[in-house]
């Protein structure tokens, strides 16, 4: 049931977040201590705020409830930034972080390093393309165990 509902919900709400200027990163429908919950991750260029949240937890709750996708089971509806330290994984991720910062960590070592960290130049189906303070990195994407924005302490 929990795949049916975030994919149903996804669907349905999709152009309702797209109108308003944000992308579904992703939506989860899980138990957590206060009981089920529907969490709908958003994301846009330049970051999202609690005043897009409240936005979009408003203009998506109406609708939801008309669709029912749990069919009347309760749950509490949340919506979200992904956060900073959030896997990039589908193109729509790499899409809106083209010419950020990001640090690629790999399974296996590349020349003598597991970690690549530099500005997201490009990427197709098989590679991204990294540019590095020194060097630029072409890095097969199967060889990527994890891929996020570069947080600098």
């Amino acid at each position: 049931m929990q795949k049916n509902v975030t994919q149903k919900v996804q669907e349905f709400i999709e152009p309702i977040v797209n109108k308003l200027g944000y992308d579904i990163v992703e939506v989860e429908f899980g138990k957590k201590q206060n009981g089920m919950n529907l969490t709908v991750y958003i994301d846009k260029k330049g970051g999202v705020s609690l005043d897009d949240c409240v936005a979009v937890h408003e203009a998506i709750d109406a609708p939801l409830d008309e669709l029912d996708p749990t069919s009347g089971e309760g749950y509490i509806l949340n919506v979200s930034s992904p956060g900073l330290d959030r896997p990039i994984k589908t193109d729509a991720d790499l899409n809106r972080n083209l010419g950020e910062i990001l640090e690629a960590t790999t399974f296996v070592k590349i020349g003598a390093k597991k970690n690549f960290v530099g500005k997201l130049e490009k990427f197709d189906d098989e590679s991204i393309t990294l540019m590095g303070e020194d060097k630029t990195y072409e890095l097969k994407r199967e060889q990527i165990a994890k891929l996020c924005k570069y947080i600098e302490f």
